[in-house]
């Protein structure tokens, strides 16, 4: 089983009035991924606020990693781009004009096995930089399926294995926890072989994560003893938690406890004491 198509529904969007703060770079030796790079604010080494030796890694949904939405956090976050430079059209998107909009190319442009290699990549550079004790990802729509990959048993080491230097390699753990928005692209399979917390914030109303995967993770995260969070959102559709429009009942109250919803997960899991 895996998750039901992509539709429309994952693009249609709302934009958020504020102005991204932080900046544009790139990575050494990952020149093709352009990344936003939002850092903590001045006042975040009080001790409830996640500590600057923590990084996010946030993969895109299809409105890409220049959305404005997509770039404003609290935390000392990665949006890399993970679409070879393939921008959506926010004008046709926010506008509803999605016969503008070529998805089935998007997506066989786009697919897991053409990006995988390049998102497992990125978090492997984080992990060897040697500047951060912990990783999360976050991930919503399109990028759900990608931050349980990254979570993957596959890739996790012994205790007594050095993490950075492992994944260097290749064998250490990628991230130390997982967060999902309304997940896409999800098998059974990643669900089943994630290793790492889990935390799935998912809408009432989704076509795409549907009920039966829903329930499928919920059953199997606790069957492999995985810890997890599971955040139900009643009367909402997919893609709220990016889209967070203020004309539709209840998107932007939704988007809102997504958000507070990771910042709690991500203090929980990535604190460094």
């Amino acid at each position: 089983m895996a998750s039901a198509p992509l539709s429309t529904c994952c693009l249609r969007a709302s934009l958020w009035e504020g102005t991204p703060t932080g900046i544009e770079t790139t990575l050494p030796n990952l020149p093709n991924n352009p990344t936003y790079v939002a850092k903590p604010p001045a006042s975040s080494s009080a001790p409830s606020s996640p500590s600057s030796r923590v990084a996010i890694l946030m993969v895109h949904d299809l409105l890409g990693w220049t959305f404005p939405n997509a770039r404003d956090a609290d935390a000392t976050v990665y949006l890399p781009d993970f679409f070879g430079g393939e921008v959506v059209s926010f004008e046709a998107a926010l506008a509803g004009r999605f016969d503008e909009l070529d998805l089935p190319g998007i997506l066989a442009r786009q697919a897991r096995a053409i990006r995988e290699p390049e998102i497992v990549a990125f978090a492997r550079a984080l992990r060897a930089s040697g500047r951060y004790d912990k990783v999360g990802a976050v991930g919503f729509c399109y990028g759900g399926w990608a931050v349980f990959r990254l979570g993957a048993r596959e890739f996790v080491v012994d205790d007594d294995d050095d993490d950075a230097g492992a994944a260097a390699g290749g064998r250490g753990p990628l991230v130390d926890c997982i967060s999902a928005g309304h997940p896409s692209l999800l098998t059974e399979q990643d669900v089943d072989e994630v290793a790492v917390p889990v935390q799935l914030v998912a809408p009432e109303v989704d076509p795409v994560f549907t009920p039966e995967m829903k329930l499928f993770a919920f059953q199997t995260l606790q069957k492999n003893g995985v810890a997890f969070d599971y955040q139900h959102l009643p009367g909402v559709e997919h893609a709220c938690l990016i889209r967070g429009d203020v004309n539709k009942k209840g998107e932007r109250e939704a988007m809102v406890r997504g958000k507070s919803a990771a910042v709690a997960w991500f203090r929980q899991w990535l604190h460094d004491e």
